[in-house]
């Protein structure tokens, strides 16, 4: 039985989608798409106990990781409850505070991969491009492509691109119903288009409290790929953010893809660490790169 922590369901649950609710004031994911519980956002006033309940949860449902993201001041507390440290990103909260990635393996075999040879083969050719000269890219601004913010009209064809590029995802961006909720919940998506089409997508999920924003959900139609629209939308959610006063972005990428690795390298980010069987993203669970920079 958990423990006295207020549980609150935050976001309408949909059956292939993991679950967000909150615990106490603390943001709290969890399911089987990725067999784990996910510490989004913790508040100080429901710490330690709060991993007590985490355990429980866990166990409860027999998941195989709790995955969580806190303020490097309760390190001493998550280290002693049994959490690694994955990753860790200098300034993450408020620019002031480091922020801890941190790995709980409820299950032996969670915490070993197959992969180490290719997640070390990506993160050597993104050390390799991030060193080299810049190349112009081939979509430039007057080309056939265009950028903006996305708005709730856009939701339909945002949907319809998630359901192209993702069979399965940790959470319902196939629902235009749930793109339209996020746009209420600090969540900002850019796409590019050529004419009337959306070709690429991207989010950025940001705290004001904490000044840092997620880069995520990058998505492109296979048709129109090797023309460096992420970069594209990345460069514009960096300046959207920037306006918006968050003073550090990063993302969590799929360890084993070259492309969005590149992209994050290329744009001056830095490799902050590597999350073991992670997050479920196509029907597998994948290990995942942290990726920051300051803005």
């Amino acid at each position: 039985m958990m423990n006295n922590l207020n549980v609150t369901a935050d976001r309408p649950a949909v059956t292939t989608a993991d679950q967000t609710m909150t615990l106490g004031r603390s943001l709290v994911q969890h399911g089987r798409a990725s067999d784990r519980v996910y510490l989004m956002a913790v508040a100080d006033q429901d710490m330690p106990d709060l991993l007590t309940t985490l355990d429980e949860l866990a166990r409860e449902n027999r998941y195989g990781k709790i995955f969580a993201k806190v303020p490097a001041r309760w390190r001493r507390q998550c280290v002693a409850a049994g959490y690694r440290v994955e990753a860790e990103v200098p300034g993450f909260y408020g620019g002031e505070e480091n922020g801890l990635f941190l790995g709980k393996y409820l299950e032996k075999e969670r915490r070993k991969t197959s992969e180490d040879a290719d997640i070390q083969a990506v993160l050597e050719l993104c050390r390799r491009a991030a060193e080299a000269p810049t190349q112009p890219g081939v979509a430039g601004e007057n080309g056939s492509y265009q950028t903006r913010l996305c708005t709730r009209a856009d939701t339909p064809a945002m949907a319809e691109l998630f359901r192209r590029v993702f069979s399965s995802y940790p959470f319902p961006v196939h629902d235009p119903a749930f793109l339209r909720q996020t746009m209420n919940q600090q969540v900002v998506y850019a796409g590019a288009w050529q004419g009337e089409e959306l070709a690429a997508l991207a989010s950025a999920e940001f705290s004001p409290q904490a000044a840092h924003a997620e880069m995520t959900d990058f998505a492109t139609a296979p048709e129109h790929r090797r023309r460096q629209l992420a970069g594209r939308l990345l460069s514009k959610l960096e300046q959207e953010m920037s306006t918006r006063g968050i003073r550090v972005a990063y993302t969590i990428a799929r360890a084993v893809s070259a492309g969005v690795n590149l992209t994050f390298a290329k744009a001056g980010y830095r490799h902050a660490g590597t999350l073991i069987n992670n997050t479920q993203i196509c029907g597998r669970i994948e290990s995942m790169n942290i990726w920051y920079r300051r803005l």
